[in-house]
């Protein structure tokens, strides 16, 4: 089977993207900041049910500087880029996200051309198709990118919309013999393997502690972490996944407040702190001030939005879980690793 590098590996979508490779009998490597992280990635896969032993290896790559990524993309025939940062704050100055995305998805792309990978997959986001735009009745799909001229636009936004057009930008100018898919994923829920998770993870986690009086008025899709892995799997190998973008949803966009419900419904008392009052505006805007992770969706109340997923489907073949099951999951296996108040 192949050898494919997993950029980020400690991360939410990567771990579970390590799982999936494994478990196809490919040999993966993945790249971390610092190698002080093999320990910590290996205990993760361990919760996930993989020792994969010698068939992962680490290597030490910065997506801020040149050097680690020649080694680490040497010999491999995929590469699948996931490392970006994402933040539960709002970071003071933007450019703390644009640069390291944007520069860090080059550095990738011209490695792996220069080391003839066949394929590069990255790991962008919703983030970079249905923001600044006026309302539309018809669902988000691969065609629209966000608009960053207008006004309410986080940097969050901006740093996966500018990195993905680069890459793109990369490929018409200089991309040699290497082929780009991408994958956009909407809210990323499901399984987490540790206590480093991502921060789309706490949207559930704020509702199962009951951190929150009432849910905000903000309106997500939802995709199971696992699906995602698999999407990248298969843009990874199938050839009509060539120069093509993949949305990530399953199902509709839900509102918050539906999420608790579900949560409520399906955990009972385990979700007894779960709340379901609709928060309103004003008072979320006071939530912001003491919690940095509501700030972020301040641009987005009210806004009512939807996106398909029906070229991954046609084209790969895909089939995400219910948004339901992967809401479930992700509170399933926060209550087991302890990581909810008294959990422990």
């Amino acid at each position: 089977m192949s050898i494919v590098l997993v950029t980020g590996g400690s991360g939410f979508i990567g771990s579970h993207c390590i799982l999936q490779l494994l478990a196809a009998s490919h040999r993966v490597r993945t790249t971390v900041r610092s190698l002080d992280r093999e320990e910590h990635v290996r205990a993760m896969l361990k919760v996930g049910g993989a020792d994969p032993g010698d068939r992962l290896s680490f290597f030490a790559a910065d997506l801020m500087k040149d050097e680690g990524w020649k080694e680490a993309v040497t010999g491999c025939e995929y590469v699948l880029h996931v490392a970006s940062p994402l933040p539960a704050a709002v970071p003071k100055n933007e450019d703390e996200l644009i640069v390291p995305a944007r520069d860090g998805a080059l550095r990738v792309l011209r490695a792996a051309r220069d080391a003839n990978v066949t394929r590069v997959v990255m790991t962008s986001s919703f983030a970079a198709i249905g923001y600044g735009q006026w309302p539309q009745q018809r669902p988000f799909d691969e065609r629209n990118w966000t608009n960053l001229k207008r006004g309410g636009v986080t940097p969050y936004v901006k740093s996966k919309t500018i990195a993905e057009n680069e890459a793109w930008n990369f490929m018409g100018r200089e991309r040699g013999g290497l082929e780009l898919a991408v994958v956009n994923p909407v809210v990323v829920f499901g399984p987490v393997l540790g206590a480093d998770y991502s921060t789309s993870v706490l949207l559930v986690q704020r509702l199962m502690d009951g951190a929150l009086p009432g849910c905000p008025k903000f309106m997500f899709g939802v995709v199971d972490v696992r699906d995602v892995a698999d999407l990248h799997i298969r843009a990874m190998t199938n050839p009509a996944a060539k120069g093509e973008r993949f949305l990530a949803v399953s199902g509709d966009f839900m509102w918050l407040r539906d999420v608790a419900k579900v949560l409520k419904s399906r955990l009972g008392e385990r979700a007894r702190r779960v709340p379901t009052l609709q928060l309103p505006n004003f008072m979320v805007r006071l939530a912001a001030l003491r919690d940095p992770a509501v700030k972020q969706i301040i641009p987005e109340l009210g806004k009512k939005k939807n996106a398909t997923s029906e070229h991954a489907r046609k084209l790969l073949g895909w089939e995400p879980r219910s948004r339901e099951d992967a809401i479930v999951a992700t509170a399933e296996s926060l209550v087991q690793l302890g990581l909810l108040k008294g959990s422990r």
